[in-house]
């Protein structure tokens, strides 16, 4: 499928790990699709939601290597980008991301991400991981699913 038409009927969108990954690193398998969502997002079109787990997991890696560029990027992405709400973590996420979590037996990182998508009122929620695609609450849209714009 076509990233332009998963993405026809979203508006707020919620932004996985991965996908935040392969645009701030530019994955070149994955850039095409992934930038865009982010183009979609820059000009208004879209509208995203982090989490502080997204943010964790994306700088892992740049702490661990030593990228304090890309530390950057993924802060000034995730936290402070053009048309991107960083959702804190309260209570009701974490209520409703031990439901999640018993109703799916998720990780407790994607519980509170799928938690969070719901709390932010996400139409949908993009990620790379398709044992996400069973949550029935949300739209799930996998970055493997879909075709570069131009192919």
């Amino acid at each position: 499928m076509n990233i332009m038409d998963a993405l026809k009927d979203i508006t707020r969108l919620f932004l996985d790990t991965s996908p935040v990954i392969y645009y701030v690193e530019k994955n070149p398998h994955y850039f095409s699709i992934v930038k865009t969502i982010f183009d979609h997002i820059d000009d208004g079109l879209l509208w995203s939601v982090t989490s502080p787990i997204t943010l964790s997991e994306c700088l892992t890696g740049t702490y661990i290597k030593g990228y304090k560029q890309f530390q950057n990027n993924f802060i000034d992405l995730i936290v402070y980008g053009h048309n991107v709400s960083f959702i804190s973590i309260d209570y009701e996420q974490a209520r409703l991301s031990s439901e999640l979590r018993a109703k799916y037996r998720l990780t407790l990182p994607d519980a509170f991400q799928i938690a969070t998508a719901l709390f932010a009122e996400c139409d949908a929620f993009l990620t790379n991981d398709p044992e996400l695609k069973r949550i029935t609450e949300i739209k799930v849209l996998v970055v493997d699913d879909f075709t570069s714009p131009v192919e």
